[in-house]
């Protein structure tokens, strides 16, 4: 029985130790009956990043062709994924999530409306990423095995967002008028205490969510999206320059040391070679990126094929460089280049009526200036990446798509959503390619979770449609 206990506790993201009195479970020796919400900031906010660093490198990266394995039994380029891959991040964003949703509380106690906001502004973030990758799931009686709710239900992806999207409309309305004590700001990993920042963050996120589930034709989105860059503009500010960006950037010595920082060489670029689709586009556009990004091979950039078939391991080739293990903009969340992105992508649809081309060319040369460098003579005149008036919407929206791709360099499992959404870029298929040559449309749940909360989890299943590689979700049917 016990152990069951704690495998629920698990799934909920509720671990807590064991005591004869559960109402003394937030109460510390010295008295204090909530943790001060200043304390939990940084190290969730880190812990998330360096988790999703860890499966963007072994699944994200793999499926989108960033990277191939150069080990004939590591299979995900090929579409294989086992279903013990879907215990990590769930497992983990649960358990940071309890924490998150702690300082809310925390900031409720002390009446701290920043630390409310800041907390809901992460809860939508690593909310969103647990429906996006999984689905439906386990949201309004998640995180409580405090209440020992120990066998949550699992709830529909639209009500999920319909609730998310109800969290960054209070976030923003209580930054308006949010301070922080010097004290508290210092403790900040991403803004130091800047909580305009925090609000465009929160905004800027709201924009990403509400693009996501546009398609569906449901939630207003489209209507909100408007309202938020142009209707009520002044209400909702957005991130305006690269300074404005969600990343917490890691540092050289501890406590926000990258996932990377201790990582062999050969459990980062040595088993692996950089794809050919990912160093190809970059040729081609003489996108100086390469340069932090990717080490040459005979004196060139070059890359390998992803989805090789099974005996036919390629030569290595080009490979990250040892820099990026402690490069401090991988801790990206969301920046301001992809905002960009968003807006171009929202114009060619008509959802606003600001100019595509515009909202693109800002964002490949903030994409090119947030790593140093600017944007080459002749890159959006004479290469690929040009911008053509006289395009249809499918092929504008490839041409954002696939910079996009480049500005979501190792961010979560972002560019593998943004495919399932859109289908592009447009990748190139190995003749190695399993699961039907379907690229997976979510994640398994995990085996725990099946076997713990078998009622629950079964309704979720039969609303769902299945738990495949090729179940879609709500907002990709």
């Amino acid at each position: 029985m016990m152990k069951k206990i704690i495998a629920a506790l698990l799934i909920t993201g509720s671990l807590v130790s064991c005591t004869k009195d559960f109402s003394e479970l937030n109460t510390s020796k010295d008295g204090a009956k909530h943790t001060t919400p200043e304390t939990l900031l940084g190290p969730a906010v880190h812990d998330v990043l360096k988790r999703n660093l860890n499966r963007c490198l072994r699944l994200t990266h793999e499926l989108m062709q960033v990277h191939v394995t150069l080990s004939d039994g590591d299979e995900i380029h090929r579409y294989v994924i086992r279903p013990q891959e879907s215990d990590y991040m769930w497992n983990n964003w649960y358990i940071q999530l309890t924490n998150i949703k702690d300082i809310y509380k925390g900031g409720d106690v002390i009446n701290s409306k920043a630390f409310m906001g800041i907390s809901l502004v992460l809860d939508a973030w690593v909310s969103s990423l647990l429906t996006d990758v999984y689905g439906d799931v386990p949201y309004f009686d998640a995180n409580k095995g405090r209440e020992l709710i120990l066998q949550p239900r699992f709830d529909r992806q639209k009500d999920i967002y319909e609730d998310l999207f109800k969290k960054l409309e209070e976030a923003n309305e209580l930054f308006k008028t949010a301070t922080l004590t010097d004290t508290e700001a210092k403790l900040d990993p991403i803004y130091a205490g800047d909580l305009v920042k925090w609000r465009k963050f929160g905004n800027s996120l709201y924009l990403r969510l509400l693009l996501r589930v546009s398609g569906t034709g449901e939630l207003n989105a489209t209507s909100k999206i408007l309202d938020i860059v142009e209707t009520r503009k002044s209400n909702y500010p957005i991130f305006t320059s690269n300074n404005d960006s969600a990343i917490l950037k890691f540092q050289t010595t501890a406590p926000y040391l990258s996932e990377f920082a201790e990582y062999r060489p050969i459990d980062f670029h040595i088993n692996n070679s950089l794809g050919e689709f990912f160093i190809n586009n970059l040729n081609d556009w003489g996108d100086p990126r390469r340069e932090k990004w990717a080490s040459k091979k005979d004196n060139t950039f070059i890359g390998i094929q992803s989805g090789y078939p099974v005996g036919q391991v390629p030569a290595p080739q080009s490979q990250y460089l040892e820099t990026l293990k402690s490069e401090p903009l991988l801790g990206n969340i969301i920046n301001y280049p992809e905002l960009q992105f968003i807006l171009a992508e929202c114009a060619v649809k008509g959802y606003i009526t600001g100019d595509a081309k515009t909202y693109y060319e800002a964002g490949i040369t903030a994409a090119l200036s947030m790593w140093g460098y600017t944007v080459p003579t002749g890159y959006l005149t004479e290469t690929t990446a040009q911008w053509y008036e006289n395009d249809n919407a499918d092929q504008k929206l490839h041409h954002i798509m696939l910079q996009k791709y480049y500005t979501l360099f190792f961010t979560d499992f972002q560019s593998w959503i943004e495919y399932r959404r859109t289908g592009y870029p447009v990748l190139p298929r190995g003749t190695g390619l399993q699961n039907d040559g379907i690229m997976p449309t979510r994640l398994k749940y995990p085996v725990n979770v099946q076997r713990v909360n078998r009622e629950n989890y079964s309704i979720a299943v039969a609303n769902m449609g299945g738990d495949d590689l090729k179940t879609k979700v709500w907002w990709n049917k």
